[in-house]
């Protein structure tokens, strides 16, 4: 088996679809299904429960997961310790981050990054702020931008790039939320409340209710601050989002800002990767550039 065997099959596992991860991999569902058999005729076992339907790992497949991040990364980590010149980084690096810290962080990061390092091939999935952290600490990728959770897994490096204030949102156009709002009477028990699912904000939301002895009026928990965003512009409630998230949507004239006191405690925005792989060159090439961006 080779790299290119791997990746398919890592690509899989982590969707378990099999159009979106020949999309991923820039094959044909049927290149993949081929090699995914190879792959699982070399191993002697099935590495994936399928039908018409749904796509699972089975007890091996999910071992094999293990080893096949485990091989890619030591295949990096060769391939590195042959470059004698810094610039010549070569290998492949895998990032998550919502789209807002694609826009708001890491495209200045990454501009830096490619002139210094431009033979690293970058892979870059966005997604849900929420799975920054798992997504890391499962090796599903190299390193996330996220929200620093208030309790670190004791495995994972953080290293701030960034503060990013909590606030209140409701909608501008003139619906009964807005003239709700526009009282200055904020009734929570009876303002629809739009709230992420988990996370740092949900938290840090909750203890604040909890603060004031108030039982608010969940009207919808949803993922991803966008989709929060959204909703309230909309005029289906308010919300509670990043500052840095509303300063980045298109839809940030159709917001306001609502005045609550006491505010909400701030979350940093880390960028994050496990403590282990850190002396590997292409994640420790990404970790100092960041930290130089910070200290300037």
């Amino acid at each position: 088996m080779d790299n290119k065997h791997l990746k398919m099959f890592l690509a899989l596992a982590d969707s378990l679809h099999f159009a979106k991860a020949s999309d991923i991999c820039h094959v044909s569902p049927s290149t993949l299904s081929r090699n995914i058999a190879q792959l699982e005729q070399q191993l002697g076992v099935v590495l994936f429960d399928r039908d018409n339907r749904t796509v699972a790992l089975t007890r091996e497949g999910q071992l094999f997961v293990q080893y096949a991040k485990a091989s890619l990364a030591q295949w990096d980590m060769f391939k590195s310790s042959l470059e004698n010149d810094s610039d010549e980084l070569q290998g492949e690096l895998s990032i998550y981050c919502s789209v807002t810290a694609s826009h708001s962080f890491l495209h200045s990061l990454l501009a830096r990054y490619r002139q210094q390092y431009p033979k690293v091939e970058i892979k870059l999935r966005t997604g849900d702020v929420v799975q920054s952290v798992p997504r890391v600490v499962d090796e599903s990728e190299d390193m996330a931008i996220a929200a620093k959770p208030d309790v670190q897994p004791s495995n994972v490096a953080f290293q701030t790039i960034g503060v990013s204030p909590l606030v209140f949102i409701a909608p501008v156009d003139r619906c009964e939320v807005q003239a709700q709002v526009d009282s200055g009477q904020y009734r929570w028990n009876e303002l629809p409340l739009i709230v992420p699912e988990q996370g740092v904000a949900r938290k840090r939301l909750d203890k604040w209710f909890k603060s004031k002895s108030i039982k608010p009026n969940i009207y919808s928990e949803v993922a991803g601050n966008e989709a929060i965003v959204s909703m309230v512009s909309l005029g289906f409630g308010v919300g509670l989002v990043p500052k840095i998230v509303l300063d980045n949507s298109p839809l940030k004239d159709s917001i306001q800002i609502m005045e609550v006191t006491p505010s909400i405690e701030p979350f940093e925005v880390v960028i994050c990767c496990l403590k282990k792989r850190l002396k590997q060159p292409l994640l420790s090439s990404l970790w100092e550039l960041a930290k130089e961006g910070i200290e300037k």
